[in-house]
């Protein structure tokens, strides 16, 4: 019996789902029950009514995520190790600071944070809804974090003032991306669409001809009759594209844009926490009650 054949037994026996985020590993996303974006993941968490089990394939704040919407559901995460650095960029404690500077200005999170600094703020957004949800508040000024490339790409599409915290918080493999690169790469295949992740730098993102979050990125190449995509994000992406888009090209715009984090994941990893249910994620019910606010007030404007 295969690896994936015991994961597949595995999961029937204790009613488990497995989802995947688009920057995991192609044997994983393979096996997945779901693959998506952490917009995608989140509701489909929250909509997971007959499953036992959630194992979550990503990074820590979206398996965080998932055990807030799930109170009643065992959340794992396969490496412990799994951890997003830009997650740990801004502390509850910052964010405080930053609310008692600015006591009267809502603050809105990107969903890349831990539970402990959701819990502090009034709500949440991903990169596929962070112009809806700027546009949904009652304000004319917004704090926002932590993400930085992205509190610049959102104050270019809003006439509301953005505050960024913290002042240069970022995604260490989406800056990776250089404007150079891209060029380059565009001399090589004139033809091609390029397509990056708000997360990119200003730079890269002036020289792209769509930016969106991976989700948005699928749903684009699949519409767009273009046969070259030049794509600038994380590899794991390339997967799922040439899966949905088979008659496509896709030209990743840097090869070393991996996540290590996100790649701790493996299917071994994944065997052993569903078989022993081991690295249950827990968060405490005063923060996850404050979190689930945040996230669920999200949902209702997106």
């Amino acid at each position: 019996m295969t690896l994936t054949d015991k994961i597949s037994r595995l999961k029937r026996e204790k009613k488990a789902v497995i989802l995947a985020h688009n920057y995991q590993r192609p044997e994983i996303q393979d096996i997945a029950d779901y693959v998506g974006d952490s917009i995608e993941l989140s509701k489909r968490a929250k909509e997971e009514r007959d499953a036992e089990i959630i194992l979550f394939s990503a990074v820590d704040f979206m398996a965080e995520s998932a055990a807030i919407l799930n109170p009643d559901k065992k959340v794992l995460l396969p490496s412990q190790g799994a951890r997003c650095p830009m997650a740990q960029m801004l502390r509850a404690d910052e964010v405080r600071r930053w609310k008692r500077k600015y006591p009267e200005v809502p603050v809105l999170l990107y969903v890349n944070t831990l539970a402990e600094v959701k819990a502090e703020c009034d709500i949440c957004c991903t990169s596929a809804n962070a112009i809806k949800v700027v546009e949904a508040l009652d304000s004319d000024t917004i704090l926002f974090g932590p993400d930085h490339n992205l509190a610049l790409y959102v104050q270019k599409k809003t006439n509301k003032k953005i505050i960024p915290m913290p002042k240069k918080g970022f995604c260490p493999t989406h800056v990776l991306f250089q404007k150079g690169d891209i060029l380059l790469l565009k001399e090589e295949h004139p033809d091609a669409v390029v397509i990056v992740h708000p997360e990119c730098t200003l730079d890269v993102q002036k020289v792209a001809d769509y930016i969106g979050s991976t989700s948005q990125m699928c749903r684009y190449a699949k519409e767009l009759p273009a046969k070259k995509f030049i794509i600038g994000t994380e590899s794991g992406l390339i997967h799922r594209l040439k899966k949905e888009n088979p008659n496509k090209e896709f030209v990743l715009a840097y090869d070393g844009a991996i996540c290590p984090n996100m790649k701790l994941n493996t299917l071994e990893r994944i065997y052993l926490a569903l078989k022993e249910e081991k690295h249950q994620v827990n968060v405490s019910k005063p923060i996850a009650k404050k979190a689930r606010k945040a996230l669920e007030r999200m949902f209702s404007i997106t």
